[in-house]
């Protein structure tokens, strides 16, 4: 079996949305085009309501990955264990599809338990093989300012755990909000993984939040993808409050 290449949106965020398009509709986009998103929200005390709860849960599963909610000394394992699930299952899937097309509907249930264990052990050895593309995804809103060495010990940590596989491994780094468009690249994709920890230097803290533009535009860091015209349309009303009448030039200099 080919080893898949997996691709993964990593979102590290403290709260709520507050600017342009739902990150659930971003998510959503990034499932379609084949990019789990995976979500952490990172609290300290109860500082996050009910309603960041259940945004941060509605991103990962329109995502199709996984969330979970910590204090700031949980990152780091939690950074390691949320990715490796994903990918785990990501692998399940596509396994799981391979074995439907060769046995039909019915081939997890026609399979005995060795041959479970088998698949099990298949799966363990494509999750190393396999190459990975991660962004991770950090929210820099004032809010975060105290959780950012968190944060930095968790990529470094989470930059020896890829740099342990046999697969090939990439990271890129992205702040939101940015400077001039909702996210920053702080570290390209690299192989270098060691080097994916360089993050608080130069920041710039806001108190916007944009999850969701900043979902899309990492999208485009895995590859030059159009964005549907229908989400487009929204993304734009959503940000001007303009129809697409009252938009000429207003989009020349963004890119998504």
């Amino acid at each position: 079996m080919k080893e898949p290449t997996l691709r993964q949106i990593l979102l590290v965020t403290d709260g709520c949305s507050n600017s342009g398009i739902s990150p659930v509709a971003a998510a959503t986009l990034a499932r379609e085009q084949g990019i789990t998103v995976n979500v952490i929200g990172v609290v300290e005390r109860n500082e996050i309501g009910e309603q960041g709860i259940r945004e941060i849960r509605e991103i990962a599963e329109a995502g199709g990955g996984l969330s979970d909610i910590v204090y700031p000394a949980q990152l780091a394992q939690t950074v390691q264990m949320l990715t490796r699930k994903a990918m785990t299952r990501t692998i399940h899937q596509v396994v799981n599809k391979e074995l439907k097309d060769i046995l039909g509907d019915s081939a997890l249930e026609q399979l005995t338990p060795e041959k479970r264990i088998q698949v099990a052990g298949m799966v363990d050895e494509l999750g190393e093989r396999s190459s990975m593309n991660v962004v991770m995804l950090v929210d820099t809103s004032a809010s975060m300012k105290s959780k950012l060495p968190a944060v930095q010990q968790a990529i470094h940590d989470f930059s020896i755990s890829l740099r342990s596989r046999s697969g090939r491994s990439q990271m890129a780094v992205c702040s939101f909000p940015g400077k001039h468009q909702h996210l920053d690249v702080r570290i390209p994709w690299t192989e270098q993984v060691e080097k994916a920890h360089q993050l608080t230097e130069g920041l710039t803290m806001s108190g916007l939040t944009p999850s969701g533009p900043a979902i899309v535009e990492a999208i485009a860091l895995f590859e030059d993808v159009p964005m549907p015209t229908s989400l487009e349309d929204r993304y734009r009303h959503e940000r001007t409050g303009k129809r697409d009448d009252e938009m000429d030039g207003y989009l020349e200099d963004h890119v998504f």
